[in-house]
């Protein structure tokens, strides 16, 4: 997909922008959590630019039975759970209808985790500062229930950072974190790739390189130390 004339001119410049937003906070030796696929690009530039470790939280949406694409909520790492009961009430659908579709979605958390972390057990948050990051918000669920699974694991601060986000979602998601850190919060917002110039589907392969590169640098910057 590509924009002409968007603010953004890809996901590494998002993450360059937020990386210099981030900076003054005084983050320390944070953990920076991405969102797979799109957030982990540019939490990648972030972590490079804090000295930060890198890792992600997987979350996936839990769709409408009869439009996959329109979120219900979401399922994340841990057993979390969001649903928007509201939208659920709105389609005039019973809780039990979406059954299927929840545990289709957290079967594919569970798989992606593996595939992604290659046997690494998640990241310890407890009492560390974590940046969350994602490459935008429209309704914002996928991120409430990310920001949820973080808050059950103790971090002593936690900070969302994304390229893009809807006013609602800003509004919604503000009082959750410590922090809320976002450049770009347009009147309406209609898709998140439309405020990027080159937005590409991120594919499994480049996660898992992006992921592998900081972890290998982390263990030698342990040996050498």
């Amino acid at each position: 997909m590509t924009t002409p004339g968007a603010p953004y001119l890809n996901r590494a410049d998002a993450g360059r922008r937020l990386a210099d937003q981030l900076a003054p906070h005084r983050l320390g030796r944070a953990t920076v959590l991405a969102l797979p696929r799109g957030g982990v690009p540019i939490a990648s530039v972030i972590a490079d630019r804090l000295n930060a470790s890198l890792d992600i939280l997987v979350v996936r949406k839990v769709g409408s039975p009869g439009n996959r694409e329109y979120g219900l909520g979401a399922v994340a790492e841990g057993g979390i759970r969001y649903m928007d009961w509201d939208r659920v009430r709105e389609l005039g659908l019973a809780p039990e209808q979406l059954d299927a579709e929840i545990r289709t979605q957290t079967e594919e958390v569970d798989r992606l985790a593996r595939h992604f972390r290659g046997g690494r057990s998640p990241p310890a948050l407890q009492g560390r500062a974590v940046v969350l990051v994602d490459d935008g918000m429209a309704t914002g669920g996928t991120v409430r229930c990310a920001v949820e699974a973080v808050r059950l694991r103790r971090p002593s601060r936690l900070v969302l950072a994304v390229g893009v986000s809807s006013r609602e979602a800003v509004e919604d998601l503000r009082p959750l974190v410590d922090e809320l850190v976002c450049p770009l919060v347009p009147p309406m917002l209609f898709a998140v790739g439309e405020w990027y110039r080159e937005f590409p589907q991120v594919s499994d392969a480049e996660v898992v390189t992006l992921l592998q590169r900081h972890w290998t640098h982390s263990a030698a910057d342990v040996t050498a130390a």
